[in-house]
């Protein structure tokens, strides 16, 4: 058991999944591509009087209040 597993199994009262191999993999993966996602996302220039919160389109689509266009 992993310190991290072994800090959630001491933290929680539900019984702890066993991953598998690919689950694992999938978990690792994700994490990568976040820290991925927050290295580009911190070069990104900070705007000024700007309307705050994530780049608007950063998915292709622009996003005001959860709904989304592609204009």
């Amino acid at each position: 058991m992993t310190d991290e597993t072994s800090i959630i199994a001491a933290t929680s009262d539900a019984p702890q999944k066993v991953l598998a191999p690919a689950a694992r993999r999938a978990l690792a993966e994700a994490e990568a591509r976040r820290a991925e996602y927050r290295q580009k996302e911190a070069r990104v220039p900070k705007e000024i009087g700007g309307r705050g919160g994530k780049e608007p389109g950063r998915y292709g689509d622009w996003e005001v209040k959860g709904l989304t266009s592609d204009f």
